[in-house]
């Protein structure tokens, strides 16, 4: 715990001090507002998650305290509030609660009240999973409208070919040439279905009712089960108090079961040695932030499995269309299931290494 935390004198700020500054508590950014003495006035509701403390806890308290780096902070704060820099930037490491440090890149500022200061602080850790999210929601934008231009493109003259295809059927009698526009049909008709595929997931309007996820994972449960009927274990890890929340059914259970489905095919090497593993995975988190906004709730799905793990080539491209780590695969399955998680506001992330492989769904709930 922080020096002196317990024995330091509390200053609470003004009624008209807190009102005006409630809506930071919003925020999903780690702000503190310091006087000129390096004395808390402020700390919103994202920092004391972050510490671990009680906001009674850190007002009063001296900056300093806070930080492992003493000395760093004293001079950004005298720099500050001399006004030699109207911004300063560097990383320092917080302390918390429970005796662990964490890195934060530190902005400090004046605020528009004399003599206070304002220290924005980001988790580097934070920092870097919030350019991941940025990464997957522009890729998944791009290639959103890439797919429905291409799929469109490729339609209007897929038709034509085909119905040449019949008509020149009509007119010739040799078996042998039966046979090249029979080919012709059929591997139009492949593409038309693949083409319907990628356009799915922006054809079909939003069904939203009151969706139970374990009811979610018990019926991809009994898909996987019975398309794997030997060699593979689905185990059951619940958090039974969760809520309900309002979505898709149909959409939320094949964005499941398309992970679910990839981690099975990825389990061939281990479902012949009878030892493959599938854990659905429940759980709540609290004061969560993703997709660029702060949940004070959110579910939190995992389809983890003991297969090889996502190879390298393609951990960075892995929710994009037409990227498959295994041959004869389409490549749609993740972008789909991200496609329809993204229409819920959530998101999915992968963590994978040799024998693990955990893909995360995260749901808000508030």
């Amino acid at each position: 715990m922080p020096a002196n935390l317990s024995n330091s004198p509390v200053i609470k700020p003004t009624p008209k001090t807190s009102l005006a500054l409630d809506p930071f508590h919003l925020l999903a950014t780690l702000l503190l507002m310091v006087d000129s003495e390096g004395v808390v006035l402020f700390a919103n509701a994202a920092t004391q998650e972050m510490l671990g403390l009680p906001r009674r806890s850190i007002q009063g308290q001296r900056l300093e305290n806070l930080f492992l780096e003493h000395q760093k902070i004293m001079v950004a704060l005298a720099s500050a509030s001399e006004e030699h820099a109207s911004v300063l930037r560097f990383d320092a490491n917080l302390k918390r609660s429970a005796g662990e440090s964490m890195p934060v890149h530190v902005v400090v500022s004046p605020s528009d009240v004399k003599g206070q200061i304002l220290f924005e602080l980001l988790p580097l850790e934070q920092q870097a999973r919030k350019e991941r999210e940025d990464r997957i929601l522009d890729q998944a934008q791009a290639n959103k409208e890439l797919i429905r231009n291409l799929a469109h493109e490729i339609k209007n003259p897929l038709g034509g070919i085909r119905g040449a295809a019949q008509l020149l059927q009509m007119e010739i009698e040799s078996k042998d040439l039966i046979e090249f526009t029979q080919v012709i049909i059929r591997e139009a008709d492949r593409l038309q279905t693949l083409v319907d595929r990628l356009l799915a997931p922006h054809r079909r309007p939003h069904v939203v009712s009151d969706v139970n996820i374990h009811e979610v994972f018990e019926r991809v449960r009994a898909l996987i089960l019975a398309e794997f009927p030997k060699g593979i274990k689905v185990q059951r890890d619940y958090d039974t108090s969760l809520p309900n929340f309002r979505g898709d059914l149909e959409q939320i259970i094949q964005a499941v079961l398309n992970i679910a489905h990839n981690a099975a095919q990825a389990l061939a090497d281990r479902i012949e040695q009878g030892d493959a593993v599938i854990i659905l995975k429940s759980r709540v988190s609290r004061q969560i932030s993703f997709g660029n906004q702060r949940h004070r709730l959110a579910l939190e799905l995992h389809v983890i499995d003991n297969g090889p793990g996502v190879p390298e080539s393609i951990k960075d491209r892995l929710f994009s269309p037409l990227v498959s780590g295994r041959d004869g695969g389409s490549g749609l399955g993740l972008n789909l299931a991200q496609s329809f998680i993204q229409q819920h506001h959530g998101l999915i992330e992968c963590e994978s290494v040799k024998g693990r492989t955990d893909f995360k769904i995260l749901l808000p709930l508030q």
